[in-house]
């Protein structure tokens, strides 16, 4: 009897690109520009502002929110600002540690994708509340849950929309509506068997939207409602697995969605520090926020 003999892996990156990458990332975290358009921002946020005028540029929040992502705490953060304030030729406001909390908690930020005929992936995964939560839950026997993460991410590993909340977050329901908010820049949605219902296909068939969603191995060739999923099925059985992934290019799926997940946590870590059930999804959201605005730095 053969024994199965895979081919041996070959790692075909460019290291040299690959290592400058990882230099451009330290420039990234420690990169207070803010500096430069300090008073020109802070001019711009208060333009016709009734009440307590603003004293810090939205830049600085964001460079303190990617540093929060990293797991800087709220006074270590103060402390960075202090820092950079006494060894700069011009002495600025420090900003205090609870207001950076503040500012970091009401921070809006955007996953706005501004390219067109976009081949996405959707998938999810899950953040831990808390680093003890394991721990607890074998010794304790205590429930503590978790965050369920959804994003709609591009083959070059761009995120294009997140959605974010508890365990019970309806994946498929989510996929569906960042779908219907994104579909004009999509062109082919990849996604695993989770997805394969006819709501939607049904939903990919209306905006014209390639698919190449994983079918069941159950699955019926009957329509039931959904030409387009029967199609599929027949296509998916016709041809086998492996042909078909090649035909739809399912190998993709893994740069723009799974490769995303894999990449935040190594970076950013896969839990989170608030309490507070809103702050938590916000924390999530910032770091895949930081994320994104670190590959347009590295990629740049």
């Amino acid at each position: 009897m053969t024994k199965n003999k895979r081919k041996k892996y070959r790692d075909k990156r460019n290291w040299k690109e690959y290592n400058q990458k990882l230099v451009k990332r330290g420039e990234f975290y420690i990169n207070p520009q803010f500096l430069e358009t300090w008073n020109k921002e802070t001019k711009q946020m208060n333009a016709g502002k009734v009440g307590q005028p603003y004293f810090y540029p939205k830049s600085e929040i964001e460079f303190l929110a990617v540093l929060h992502a990293k797991n800087f705490d709220y006074r270590a953060l103060e402390g960075i600002i202090q820092s950079i304030s006494n060894n700069h030729r011009y002495q600025f406001p420090v900003i205090s540690y609870s207001q950076i909390c503040r500012r970091i908690n009401t921070l809006k930020v955007d996953f706005e994708c501004v390219k067109e005929n976009l081949l996405v992936a959707i998938d999810g995964s899950g953040e831990k509340v808390s680093n003890r939560g394991e721990w607890m839950r074998q010794k304790w026997k205590v429930r503590r849950g978790w965050i369920k993460v959804v994003i709609m991410g591009t083959t070059d590993g761009k995120i294009v929309d997140i959605r974010v909340g508890n365990e019970n977050l309806d994946e498929r329901k989510v996929a569906r509506g960042m779908i219907r908010k994104n579909h004009k820049k999509i062109d082919k949605t990849i996604m695993d068997g989770l997805h394969d219902c006819r709501d939607t296909f049904n939903l990919c068939e209306k905006y014209g939207i390639e698919t190449a969603i994983k079918i069941r191995k159950n699955a019926s060739k009957k329509a039931k409602g959904s030409p387009r999923r029967k199609k599929e099925v027949i296509e998916y059985k016709k041809l086998g697995h492996d042909e078909w992934s090649k035909e739809k290019e399912y190998g993709l799926r893994w740069p723009a969605s799974e490769g995303i997940f894999s990449s935040d946590k190594r970076i950013f870590g896969e839990s989170v520090r608030a309490t507070k059930k809103r702050n938590m999804y916000k924390e999530v959201r910032m770091k895949f926020w930081a994320y994104n605005k670190l590959l347009e730095i590295v990629d740049s």
